[in-house]
Formats: C-alpha cells, sequence, structure tokens
C-alpha cells in the first residue's frame, strides 16, 4: 500500500496525518496488513462518535487521504430510485462533490450498483467505461485509475464510494490491496448509514407518539370552558347561554331567526352558527334585506337570465344558488316588501324557485339564517309581514342580548377592538383606569357596534400611547348617543349637541301602568325620561304633556308602538289610543 506524503509536525496517533507521517517514515507499521488494520481502526473509530452523517462521511475521507493516493473521494448515498441523496467530497462542499459525482459515467456507477461488485480501472483512458468521461482536469498525466466499491446495507446498495488517481514516473500503486481496504471501509459505512436511519425512524416514531399523546391529553383535559366561535368576545352568563343555543342548533337544519337590537352582531352569530354545523365546508352566503329596492332584492336572491332587464347582458346566479349546500344569511327580513314576501315563501317551502326572465325552476338545498330588530309579532297583527312567512323563518328564534345586559363583556370587548385597531395602523394604545370606568359606565345604547366606534374614534383621537378619560367625546359634550336615544331634534332647527356626562346611568324603573287609556301625567319615568337619563336637556322641564310625552316615546321607539308602549309602561292598545285621541300620524320607514 503506497505512502502519503504529509507535513512534518507530530500529530497525536489518531490523527490522520499522524498516520500519514508514519507510513511515510516506515517506523510505524511492519507490513502493509498492520497498516489496513490501523487505517480501519481509525475509522471505526470516527463512524463511532456521534454526529451528523455528512460530517462523519467527510471525517472518514479525510483520513482515508492519509492511507490512500487519491486525486478525488467521493461517498454517494443513493435514494430508492439510484438518484443520489448525499454527496460527500474530500475538501468540498456538498454541492461541488455532487456536480463532480454527476460528472461520474453512468455506465460506471450503474455497474457498481447492478453487480453489487468493486469496478477497478487501471487506465481509464483504455476502458470503454469511461469513453465519454474528460481528464482534462489531470494535465499531463499519463495514467489515471478508478476504484469504485459499493457501500451496502445488508444485501441493498445504498451509496458507492469511489475515487481516482494519477500515476507518474514514482508512482507504484496495489490496485488490489487498495480494494480489499476500501471494501472493508465501505462495509462499515454501510453499517453506519443503517444505523442512522434506524435512529432517524425511531425518532419519527417517538416524535409522532408524542404528538399523537399531546393530542389526546388535549382533549381530554379541556378547559372548563371552551373559547367559543371564532370573534366572538365575551365571557358573560347571557352570551355563554346564546352560544350554548347555536352549537345545539347548528347540528340539525332548521331555519334559525336571530332577534335583538341592532348593533348586538347578529351577522357574528349567523357566521357561527355556519362555522359549528356540518356545512362548514359549504359557502356562506350574506345579503341585507334593507339595503336594496324590491326590483333589485329579487334579482340578488333569484339571478336573472340574460336580457330579462335592462342591462341584464349576461346570466347571473343569485344568492340562492351561490349557497347551495350551504347557509344563506338574510339580515333585516322584516323589512321586505309583502309581494317579495310571498315569493320568498315559495322558495323556503318548495326548495325552488326561477332565476328572473327565465322559466326552468331551480332546486337548492339551502340552510336559511334570518335576522331582524323588528317586532315580527306585531307587524303579523298589523297585516305589515304574512304570517306563513312568519312562520317558516320563526323555526328557531334565539334573542341575542343587548350590551346593556352583558356589561362585563365591555372591557374584553373594548380590548379586542384596541388590539385590532393597533394592529391596523401599528401602533401600541392602552386603555388607563380611567378609560375603563367610563366605559364601565357607559349604557351603550347602539350595542357593540357604538362600543366599537367609539373605541376607534378615541383611539384615532387620542394623542398619548395611554388613552384616558379626557380623551372620550361624552367628555366634551361631544357624544351623539343622547341624541339618538332622546329624539328631540327638531326638524327645523340645526343640530344640537346635546350635553352628556362622563359616566351615565341606566335608565330609572318605569312607572306603575296608570288606570285606564290615559298617559301618566307628570311621571319622571315615562317618555320624559330618556334612557340615558343624566344626559337629557335640562330645557326639557319637569313636567311634559301627554302629546310632548306620546312623541318622544314613539321618537325613541323608531315609531314602533310596542316599543313606545314599554317606556311608557302602558300596552299596546294604550298607544294606539292615545295616537289616535292626539291625532298623530304614525311615521313609516
Amino acid at each position: 500500500m503506497p505512502m502519503v506524503s504529509s507535513a512534518s509536525h507530530t500529530p497525536s496517533v489518531s490523527s490522520p496525518a499522524a498516520v500519514g507521517a508514519d507510513r511515510q517514515r516506515g517506523s510505524g507499521f511492519s507490513s502493509r496488513a498492520e497498516i489496513a488494520l490501523h487505517g480501519v481502526y481509525e475509522i471505526s473509530k470516527i463512524l463511532a462518535v456521534p454526529n451528523r452523517l455528512e460530517t462523519t462521511l467527510s471525517n472518514v475521507l479525510a483520513l482515508l487521504s492519509s492511507f490512500l493516493e487519491m486525486h478525488h473521494g467521493i461517498i454517494a448515498l443513493l435514494s430508492e430510485d439510484g438518484s443520489p441523496q448525499m454527496v460527500v467530497g474530500l475538501g468540498w462542499t456538498e454541492k461541488n462533490a455532487k456536480i463532480y459525482f454527476d460528472r461520474l459515467p453512468e455506465r460506471a456507477i450503474g455497474q457498481i450498483v447492478t453487480t453489487k461488485m468493486p469496478v477497478v480501472v487501471g487506465n481509464v483512458a483504455d476502458n470503454p467505461l469511461f469513453d465519454d468521461w474528460s481528464a482534462a482536469e489531470w494535465g499531463e498525466a499519463s495514467r489515471v485509475s478508478f476504484i469504485g466499491v459499493p457501500i451496502k446495507d445488508r444485501e441493498r446498495v445504498v451509496g458507492t464510494l469511489t475515487l481516482d488517481r494519477t500515476w507518474d514516473a514514482q508512482s507504484t500503486f496495489r490496485l488490489d490491496e487498495d480494494v480489499r481496504f476500501l471494501v472493508m471501509i465501505a462495509n462499515l459505512v454501510g453499517q453506519t448509514v443503517r444505523l442512522h436511519e434506524l435512529i432517524a425512524r425511531d425518532r419519527e416514531r417517538l416524535m409522532s407518539a408524542q404528538r399523537l399523546l399531546a393530542k389526546e391529553l388535549s382533549e381530554t383535559m379541556r378547559p372548563e370552558r371552551d373559547p367559543g366561535p371564532a370573534g366572538i368576545v365575551g365571557d358573560s352568563q347571557a352570551i355563554r347561554s346564546v352560544i350554548d343555543k347555536i352549537k345545539i342548533v347548528a347540528r340539525s337544519n332548521s331555519t334559525v331567526l336571530l332577534r335583538g337590537e341592532s348593533g348586538t352582531g347578529k351577522e357574528l352569530f349567523a357566521r357561527a352558527t355556519h362555522d359549528l354545523s356540518s356545512r362548514r365546508s359549504e359557502p356562506f352566503i350574506k345579503l341585507n334585506c334593507a339595503a336594496l329596492p324590491e326590483s333589485m332584492l329579487e334579482s340578488e336572491l333569484f339571478g336573472h337570465e340574460k336580457g330579462a332587464f335592462t342591462g341584464a347582458l349576461a346570466q347571473r346566479k343569485g344568492r340562492f344558488e351561490l349557497a347551495h349546500g350551504g347557509t344563506l344569511f338574510l339580515d333585516e327580513i322584516g323589512e321586505i316588501s309583502a309581494s317579495f314576501q310571498a315569493k320568498l315563501l315559495r322558495v323556503l317551502q318548495e326548495g325552488e324557485f326561477e332565476r328572473v326572465g327565465g322559466t326552468r325552476t331551480l332546486k337548492v338545498d339551502v340552510r336559511l339564517v334570518c335576522a331582524t330588530n323588528r317586532n315580527l309579532e306585531e307587524a303579523v297583527a298589523r297585516g305589515e309581514f304574512r304570517a306563513d312567512l312568519y312562520y317558516r323563518i320563526n323555526v328557531v328564534s334565539i334573542f341575542l342580548p343587548a350590551l346593556r345586559d352583558r356589561r362585563q363583556d365591555i372591557m374584553p370587548l373594548a380590548g379586542e377592538f384596541l388590539r385590532r385597531f393597533n394592529d391596523e395602523h401599528g401602533t401600541a394604545k392602552t386603555l388607563s383606569g380611567s378609560a375603563r370606568a367610563v366605559l364601565e359606565s357607559c349604557f351603550f345604547p347602539g350595542n357593540v357596534r357604538e362600543l366599537e366606534n367609539c373605541v376607534r374614534r378615541t383611539a384615532t383621537l387620542s394623542r398619548a400611547a395611554g388613552i384616558n378619560a379626557d380623551d372620550f367625546a361624552c367628555r366634551h359634550d361631544e357624544c351623539l348617543s343622547a341624541t339618538l336615544w332622546q329624539g328631540a331634534i327638531s326638524a327645523s332647527s340645526a343640530m344640537k349637541i346635546i350635553p352628556r356626562p362622563a359616566a351615565p346611568m341606566p335608565p330609572p324603573p318605569l312607572p306603575p301602568v296608570a288606570d285606564g287609556n290615559e298617559i301618566p301625567e307628570g311621571s319622571s319615568g315615562g317618555a320624559g325620561a330618556c334612557p340615558q337619563a343624566a344626559t337629557c336637556s335640562a330645557a326639557q322641564g319637569d313636567r311634559m304633556s301627554e302629546r310632548e310625552r306620546l312623541l318622544q316615546a314613539m321618537e325613541m321607539a323608531g315609531w314602533v308602538q310596542a316599543k313606545a308602549a314599554r317606556l311608557l309602561n302602558l300596552t299596546p292598545r294604550q298607544v294606539g289610543y292615545a295616537l289616535v285621541k292626539h291625532n298623530i300620524q304614525v311615521k313609516k320607514f
């Protein structure tokens, strides 16, 4: 076995350079067999060290270079299809090593893998396996030899160990001895590769078992309360009760009617009903019925054919078709006209309809969720809403609580709205203790929508990072909430901002019902008291006439007699008599 030139320093015995130096001096070993045995021992020590496989193989090649004179040395591990999976070269990066390996004759590498035997070529210039292999990079070398041995895992070839060397006038190589030495090294490398694969498989198996165990533990150790549907913030008893109903209702395909004041989040709960149902993977389509006139509403819901009306340039699918298999949310269902109610009733009864301008009957499978802030029972009694449609949509009624009925949710909601504001604007604003006191004491007649607007407006106008009580509009008599609820703005006069204290209180109790059909005179708790009593104008006086109190209550109730009756602590019949008595025309919206 040939010797290799080395530097003249004195490293440790286990160092490859030391082995090469001993071989050069001839003082370390007495025979080639001893040299090979020592080489196997040194390489086995490298393979026994726990390390990354690439690092281990690179160290093996470095040690081999001290025992064998080689120009290039490559260890390539192959995948199942024969493509190189990992390529390590002596002193090369993995990328450069792979480039050189790809240049090796495919026939030579293929013969090693197929025959599972070494390939030894004394002179590549005379061997047909290397017909297309350029040897220009070896310069003036008169002869280039090649040795390749398979790396096996039992009987399966998992890689190759190859080297090439150049001959000059002083070169004396024993190729047969070098091949035997490389076969022993390749066997050791194959066992190491197999060990690494076993460890990797065991590690993956343990990690999979750990993930499965963590999942089982998370399922068995659930929190006492589940966080609820995404987007719904609050942990009050009122909101938890609604969420529990939504979870039960979502299991079926029954029509749901969401009821509550404006701003309570009906669309959010409609979305939760869809997300918790078996239709969650299908479309969720929504439409605000009050936002469109009847002619456009019919086209939006049922679609239209090309040329059905002016501007219908192409066929268009309606919301019912788009929601097929999923959920259709109709907001403000109480605002549709009587004629359109009849058209909608047929779809709900039969599950079929025709597009506007079309004759073909279409069938759909849609889960319907409706929402309204109107008193549909009263509308049915007045003949404004069809009773048969009412019974179709009012299968499961869910009343959403007003924010004043879930006051403990005010601060979580305010914190969430402020977080969204900070995310959108890249700020880090926070609520101080005084700001929390203002929010917790406010009545918020506009419910969650008003709270969000209040937080966003205050965060926008505040100059400091910490929001305090003085940043709120109500501290500067600029809050319009009281104006909306008092309903005392005259159409002939300019808008006047009604003063509002920093900590308005909830409305006082209404007075007891008066006998007969008269509205109680001089009552401080009837229509003369706005829901935020401290926010009403002082010019109103302690006493108002019966007509004035009736008008104020109707304005506050949006001209809904049932609501006005609740504000006056009367029955709807008494309010109706009073409207006739004072010749007050009911406004229609």
